[in-house]
């Protein structure tokens, strides 16, 4: 197994806790569905966890446990993802995006703090998928900006997709809300279709 996953009895034993314990704090959502991670062994199933990620959990459950309710600390460590504030170096530590991509917003977003919104978050996410992976360009990039920028704030409570299209050399990008069908001409490219549903749902473990 990979040096970055615990086994559940290696865990139970390091953490001195039970097997009760471990899952009453999963159904009061203390441990992420997603960090138990089933996995073949040559003995048959077994669970694992991201090791540094449930080891600090528990320390902190541990440590709270005593003056907080367990649906108190469930809505610690469920937080409004939608109010949380990051600075630059979180963003980048967090692997959110690159050096190069945040450069590029900052020059392009005039007055920006050292802190990104939550939807700056997204938004430099979004442009580091669509330039990392070389589908757009910078001057491309700058249009995607401002699409979002200007139009993100009446989508988002909404299921929205981000579109980039491409005819004839020129480039153009949408944002799209609640729709299952899009028609366009056959003679433009669809470069990349992002559902930002999916781009949030790809975010919020790093966020966590």
């Amino acid at each position: 197994m990979t040096d970055d996953l615990i086994a559940k009895k290696d865990l139970l034993e390091l953490a001195d806790i039970s097997y009760g314990q471990l899952y009453r704090w999963k159904r009061k959502n203390l441990i992420p569905e997603d960090w138990f991670i089933r996995k073949s062994t040559f003995t048959g199933q077994e669970t694992f966890f991201p090791r540094e990620k449930i080891l600090h959990r528990i320390e902190k459950i541990q440590q709270m446990k005593e003056n907080l309710s367990l649906d108190e600390l469930a809505d610690m460590f469920s937080p409004n993802l939608k109010e949380m504030n990051l600075t630059l170096e979180e963003v980048i530590k967090r692997g959110i995006a690159s050096q190069p991509v945040l450069h590029f917003f900052r020059d392009q977003t005039e007055g920006m703090s050292n802190e990104l919104s939550f939807s700056q978050i997204l938004y430099v996410y979004v442009l580091e998928k669509l330039l990392s992976s070389g589908q757009i360009n910078l001057d491309e990039a700058k249009m995607v900006l401002e699409v979002l920028t200007e139009h993100y704030p009446s989508v988002r409570d909404k299921q929205a997709d981000l579109i980039f299209m491409r005819k004839l050399g020129v480039s153009t990008c949408l944002l799209a809300a609640e729709t299952s069908n899009i028609y366009f001409d056959k003679t433009a490219k669809a470069v990349a279709v992002l559902p930002l549903s999916v781009c949030l749902e790809e975010l919020k473990p790093k966020l966590l």
